[in-house]
C-alpha cells in the first residue's frame, strides 16, 4: 500500500465546481513534494459550509490504484 499525506484547503464556491464534474481531478503537492492527481469525487464527503480544509491521506494499492480517502486532522 502506498500512502501520500497532504493539506487540502478550497473554498465552498471552488468545491461546488468539483462537485458539479466542472473539473474531473484534484491536483495536490504531498508532504514531500511530489504531485498526485486523484478523481475529484473522492473529495465529495469531505464538503462542509466553509469547503474543505483538513489534512489528509491519500491511499493507493502498489499499481497506483485508489483505495481511499482519508481526512485525518
Amino acid at each position: 500500500m502506498i500512502e501520500y499525506y497532504f493539506y487540502l484547503n478550497l473554498s465552498y464556491n471552488k468545491c461546488m465546481d468539483y462537485y458539479h464534474g466542472r473539473y474531473s481531478s484534484v491536483q495536490v503537492v504531498e508532504d514531500n513534494g511530489k504531485t498526485i492527481r486523484f478523481a475529484a469525487s473522492h473529495l465529495r464527503p469531505y464538503i462542509t459550509s466553509i469547503g474543505i480544509r483538513g489534512r489528509f491521506r491519500l491511499l493507493l494499492t502498489p499499481e497506483n490504484k485508489f483505495i481511499r480517502l482519508e481526512r485525518i486532522a
